[in-house]
């Protein structure tokens, strides 16, 4: 979905790779209230702060977790459609408020209709999810439980 994707960048129709890299917690490396999802466009970082205060409002609102696998879609939404209508300026850090963050929420989930469709991150060669590198065969269930089919030597 929005963890490693390509868009057109509306103004120029360049060709964008992006890809997740990390999730910060930006408290503790710039004193903000937001966790900070980092992405490579085209080998440019690309920061995309969610506001801490979203997760609370969602969970009292749902009774439901924002987990990480899950912000990471909600910051590659946005940062998709950012691309594609011609907002990104090449500013490194972009500051969602609350109610954008839930809408790209509300829009991924609409997508994956639950969160066990979510793709598992980090993409982990052999899975699927990535171009295989070894033989092992590492098998991922729909609700994040591990199995490994390798050898048992």
């Amino acid at each position: 979905m929005y963890d490693d994707f390509h868009v057109k960048d509306r103004w120029t129709g360049e060709d964008i790779h992006c890809s997740w890299i990390a999730n910060i917690v930006a408290i503790a490396t710039r004193h903000a209230d937001a966790v900070d999802i980092k992405f490579l466009a085209n080998n440019r970082a690309v920061w995309i702060a969610l506001p801490c205060e979203a997760w609370t409002r969602f969970k009292e609102e749902t009774g439901h977790t924002i987990t990480d696998r899950l912000a990471i879609q909600i910051a590659g939404h946005y940062l998709k459609q950012a691309f594609e209508s011609g907002f990104d300026s090449g500013r490194e850090v972009y500051n969602l408020s609350i109610e954008e963050m839930l809408d790209h929420l509300k829009a991924v989930m609409d997508e994956a209709k639950h969160t066990d469709y979510l793709p598992i991150v980090p993409r982990i060669h052999g899975t699927g999810n990535a171009e295989a590198v070894d033989e092992r065969q590492v098998q991922f269930s729909p609700h994040g439980t591990v199995s490994n089919q390798g050898d048992q030597a």
